[in-house]
């Protein structure tokens, strides 16, 4: 992408962008996907995904539909390539139709990133409760171990209670057709554990083993086709069973971890990875503070502009994680007091993180540091441990690089506060 930028007057910079035919291909490409999953379509890889939108949704033209995003899509790459770091991200000025396949223009006014400087950089002073892995989270984990190895042997033949666990026989009709799914010979069954409507549990309570019952019960709501319709049922107890959960000993390691030499070895790792988890969280904490002190150390004015783009995407961001909980937001709002409530709280969350954000910028600055590779590979890391890879690869290939640089200087800074501060350990603190 050719960009050239010069600055105005009123301080933000101009630049104008032109995107290749592949460019525009690239981000018709990324809308699409992007629109496909909005409408729970999976995209099979190798196939053209406009035609694959068509056959599947039944949509004439899914570029038409797309290229409003496929625009916006463009805007990163033009902020990163033009090397200036925004104080938020711009929209284009746009100049004629986009078009897949064909280059496209168009025009951004970008206000850059300020800085600002700190009252003081002497080091931060933060109180931390004492680390330590709690005893009885380790015996909850080694107890649930032992439970992922319960085995159910016979027990002795008494009626059905709720709770009970069995081996029954199972013949399921629904409109007097045989339900496969539901039947069987022999199945293992807990009364109780809703694997079944509660219907069928009242039914079976107080059954004997040996003993046969037919009963007709409603299929419930949910049950697509078969909502409401009557299940006829035939069940048999053909043995009630107990569970036995094992003892996690040295004998039971030797049988099923040996990996580890004993069941004090199996301890001793998963107190060890409870430790590194946990640790994570310990220095989460500790940075967090580090943060919150530095940033009372903020000075300056923040321009309106900033302050109301980040309000604007905090809240929208709120509102999609709520609504995502399938909460309506209306009623959220409500919880946390009413509008006016709501809105002090927000204006206050705003305005804490642009100056904590800023506050770092200036530590990174006046320290003098230096993004390195593996600064980036850390921040991809804690935004997405499970694929931190795939994670710097769709924020690069998105465009959003200066984003991800931004995140990665802070997460930096972070550091550095956290390793220079004057730590204090207070015994009467809790940690969890």
């Amino acid at each position: 992408m050719k960009v050239v930028k010069h600055e105005l007057e009123d301080g933000y910079v101009s630049v104008k962008a032109d995107a290749s035919p592949a460019e525009v291909t690239h981000a018709f490409a990324m809308a699409l996907e992007s629109f496909a999953f909005q409408m729970g379509v999976m995209l099979e890889p190798g196939k053209p995904a406009a035609e694959q939108i068509k056959q599947k949704l039944n949509v004439p033209d899914p570029e038409s539909i797309v290229k409003q995003q496929a625009e916006l899509n463009l805007v990163p790459f033009a902020v990163d390539k033009s090397g200036v770091q925004p104080a938020f991200d711009p929209r284009p000025e746009l100049k004629g139709t986009i078009e897949n396949g064909k280059p496209f223009s168009f025009e951004l006014r970008i206000l850059p990133k300020p800085s600002y400087e700190l009252t003081s950089y002497d080091p931060v002073n933060i109180t931390v409760p004492t680390f330590y892995v709690p005893q009885e989270e380790v015996d909850f984990q080694m107890q649930s171990l032992a439970d992922s190895f319960t085995e159910y042997v016979s027990d002795d033949p008494h009626p059905v209670e709720q709770g009970d666990t069995m081996l029954l026989s199972l013949e399921a009709l629904i409109d007097g057709k045989r339900n496969a799914s539901l039947s069987a010979s022999k199945r293992a069954y807990q009364v109780g554990a809703g694997l079944m409507p509660p219907a069928f549990d009242e039914n079976i309570l107080g059954m004997n083993v040996g003993e046969t019952k037919t009963f007709t019960i409603e299929m419930p709501a949910g049950m697509g086709d078969y909502s409401g319709k009557p299940l006829e049922c035939t069940v048999g107890i053909l043995e009630m069973q107990k569970a036995v959960v094992p003892e996690i000993d040295d004998e039971f390691v030797a049988k099923n971890l040996p990996f580890y030499k004993d069941a004090a070895a199996l301890r001793t790792a998963m107190e060890e990875r409870m430790a590194k988890d946990l640790g994570r969280n310990y220095e989460e904490l500790k940075a967090n503070l580090a943060t919150t002190e530095i940033a009372q150390r903020f000075e300056g004015n923040i321009a309106d502009a900033i302050y109301e783009n980040m309000h604007r995407t905090m809240v929208d961001n709120l509102r999609t994680q709520v609504l995502s909980e399938g909460i309506d937001f209306d009623e959220f709002v409500e919880q946390q007091g009413g509008s006016e409530q709501f809105g002090m709280a927000m204006m206050m969350q705003t305005r804490q993180a642009l100056v904590e954000g800023y506050s770092l910028d200036a530590v990174f600055r006046h320290a003098k540091l230096e993004l390195e590779d593996e600064d980036i590979d850390r921040a991809c890391k804690t935004m997405n441990p499970q694929d931190p890879a795939g994670m710097r690869r769709n924020m690069e290939k998105s465009g959003y690089g200066y984003s991800l640089r931004e995140t990665a200087e802070r997460m930096k800074a972070q550091r550095y506060l956290v390793e220079h501060a004057e730590v204090t350990i207070d015994d009467s603190l809790p940690l969890y």
